[in-house]
């Protein structure tokens, strides 16, 4: 009788941190880390800055784009969703500010997209680096 009241307690002990950690686990989705760029091998560490999302660039594939490493591209985007930050994104090539959203599409997939007017948008989905 003894074991079996136990082997209940425990069972829903359990049980109940299960639950408990379970809506945390799920609220708890965050850009941070290094992010990979598909098209170019540039790798990002996002990052968070006075409550607020950062990335600035730390690695990249082509020895042209050397001197950007060290580049903020991202100053301070803003939570607006569960899993989405708006703010300003620099265009490394360029040098233009656009107006950007950060998507996190799941613990491996981060969609970057800039907007000039809120009309013409151009983005892509970055992996998570391993």
């Amino acid at each position: 009788m003894r074991a079996t009241i136990r082997s209940l307690l425990v069972t829903s002990l359990a049980l109940a941190t299960f639950a408990v950690a379970l809506p945390g686990t799920a609220s708890a989705a965050e850009p941070y880390g290094q992010w990979v760029r598909p098209s170019t091998g540039t790798q990002i560490n996002f990052y968070a800055c006075g409550g607020k999302l950062c990335a600035k660039i730390v690695a990249v594939k082509d020895e042209a784009r050397k001197k950007t490493i060290g580049t903020v591209i991202v100053k301070g985007m803003t939570k607006n969703g569960d899993n989405t930050w708006e703010g300003d994104l620099l265009d490394v090539d360029s040098g233009k500010i656009y107006s950007g959203v950060a998507t996190l599409e799941g613990p491996t997939a981060l969609n970057l997209k800039g907007c000039v007017a809120g009309l013409f948008c151009r983005g892509e989905t970055w992996a998570k680096v391993k």
